[in-house]
């Protein structure tokens, strides 16, 4: 039974997690398409996401605390699932179990690469933003060499963006 429970949990992550993938593959195109308002939202379904993926997590973490304590084990080990499915007797259960395994891993490295995609995206975005605002605004034009800043050349000079001295 409580492997039963373990297994259902995990089912319950994966689909949790392929609900955050579905979400990474929207955000990339509303990063591309450069609307804000659609990365806020998704940002929000994702915090609930979340949420209930931590719920899960410690729901799962408890099952397998029981699967254990039902084989006899009374300690609280932190054991992998592949750890986990040596104590499987039954061929059915160790198959469903490591099914799910193999789903989450897989479904978790495409959801690892997915944000590290619209990472690399959102940082080439800042990158332009920050090229543009540099086209408009201007850098001021400073010689490479030192000069102390008494020595004023002829022109008139530009002391930056900002003249904190007032």
């Amino acid at each position: 039974m409580a492997l039963t429970r373990l297994i259902e949990l995990l089912e319950r992550l994966d689909e949790a997690h392929q609900q955050m993938l579905e979400l990474a593959a929207t955000k990339k195109d509303a990063i591309m398409d450069n609307k804000v308002e659609g990365i806020v939202e998704i940002l929000n379904r994702e915090s609930k996401l979340m949420k209930l993926t931590g719920q899960l997590e410690e729901q799962r973490a408890e099952a397998a605390y029981a699967f254990l304590q039902g084989v006899g084990i009374r300690s609280n080990l932190n054991l992998n699932l592949t750890e986990l499915s040596r104590l499987v007797f039954d061929p059915d259960d160790k198959s469903r179990l490591l099914h799910i395994q193999r789903k989450l891993s897989d479904t978790l490295q495409s959801l690892k690469k997915a944000n590290e995609l619209n990472q690399k995206l959102i940082e080439q975005s800042l990158t332009f933003i920050d090229y543009s605002l540099d086209i408009l605004v201007g850098r001021p034009n400073q010689e490479i060499t030192y000069h102390h800043p008494s020595e004023k050349s002829g022109g008139i000079s530009r002391p930056g963006l900002f003249d904190a001295r007032g």
